[in-house]
């Protein structure tokens, strides 16, 4: 199932759409926040009516599981470039995530660049390994996107000493087109990077996720990087940047995730 057919939402009535969490898209049962998040903003994106998750952030209330959702949003604020719109992703029984975007179209985006970093240095797609899915670890959710990490970090998972950074390529299964609602799911697609550390190994939930979509991505694989610089106080952070075929920033991430208790 595309990533467009499974996010997809339908009008219900002002300012409310209902859909539904497809399964596969989850990790250890719970879906994929980044999933999650794309269905929230695909429909803020409608109601704004302007096509593009300029900035959005959500707040995760629950794990969400196969079924209908529906999605309540509000326009908060109609201006001349963007449009901004808060939206609740509610479960048969409970909320699971807020969100509160700003909406916008990335084509009429100009202006002048500058940058003091790049694309993360890869191997070659075909010379990196691919992560396929089990029903349990890796997660099914794998089996919905294409992810490939360099040999090097690949075999750090799970090493003793090693750094909080994981990188690699990016695409949907079956080469489905990329648009910004997807970047809200390859920011959210990579194995966490405790994973590569000597601390303990297991699912980090998501308690916050910030999204900028900088641009539309060319076709093909994207770059991606995360990093956390600090694990501290039964949280930590982890930075994203992902970059297109075009050698383009696309888009950047910060989440704030709870750390597995020892």
């Amino acid at each position: 199932m595309s990533l467009r057919t499974a996010s997809a939402v339908t009008p219900l009535g002002p300012g409310r759409w209902s859909g539904a969490i497809a399964p596969g898209w989850d990790i250890v049962g719970a879906a994929n926040g980044g999933y999650l998040l794309a269905i929230a903003a695909r429909a803020a994106a409608a109601v704004a009516g302007r096509p593009d998750p300029v900035t959005v952030t959500a707040h995760y209330l629950a794990p969400g599981s196969p079924g209908p959702v529906t999605v309540e949003t509000e326009v908060v604020k109609s201006g001349k470039r963007f449009t901004t719109v808060s939206a609740a992703l509610i479960g048969s029984d409970r909320p699971l995530l807020r969100m509160l975007g700003s909406f916008g179209d990335l084509e009429e985006s100009a202006g002048v660049e500058r940058l003091e970093a790049g694309p993360p240095s890869l191997p070659a797609v075909e010379d990196c390994l691919p992560i396929e899915p089990t029903d349990t670890f890796p997660p099914p959710f794998m089996g919905r996107v294409e992810l490939r990490l360099p040999p090097e970090r690949a075999a750090a998972w799970g090493d003793v000493g090693g750094a909080p950074r994981v990188e690699g390529w990016f695409r949907l299964r079956d080469e489905e087109p990329i648009d910004p609602l997807a970047l809200l799911v390859a920011v959210d697609a990579f194995p966490p990077t405790i994973f590569f550390t000597d601390l303990p190994v297991a699912w980090v939930p998501t308690l916050e996720l910030t999204a900028h979509v900088r641009a539309r991505p060319a076709p093909g694989w994207l770059r991606c990087a995360f990093t956390t610089r600090f694990i501290t106080g039964g949280f930590l952070e982890e930075d994203g940047e992902v970059w297109d075929s075009a050698g383009r920033l696309v888009a950047q991430s910060r989440q704030l995730a709870l750390v597995p208790r020892s």
